[in-house]
């Protein structure tokens, strides 16, 4: 998978030092990726949540972040729609961000 903005989630890292490997971990992991259909993820990520749109929702740091990106299967690309809080994540609609 081609992982559009990575300086997303580098700003992010920046901020809060304490995801800053399994948001690298996440990166290394979805670039190497081939996924083909959200099966495809939650074999690798159980705990990822499939949403309307071809988003997914995966759990950084023990749930403690959310990462929220929107893919597009056939072209291999996946765009960084959101990083943030529990918190922040609980403020914002997932599905249309």
């Amino acid at each position: 998978m081609r992982v559009i903005a990575k300086k997303i989630l580098r700003d992010f890292w920046e901020k809060h030092p304490d995801c800053q490997q399994q948001l690298q971990a996440w990166y290394q992991e979805a670039s190497k990726a081939t996924w083909k259909t959200p099966a495809f993820i939650k074999r690798e990520y159980p705990s990822a949540s499939i949403l309307e749109g071809n988003r997914v929702v995966f759990n950084i740091k023990g749930n403690h972040y959310r990462l929220i990106v929107k893919i597009n299967y056939d072209y291999q690309m996946v765009w960084i729609r959101f990083i943030g809080t529990h918190a922040e994540y609980d403020n914002i609609d997932a599905s249309k961000i």
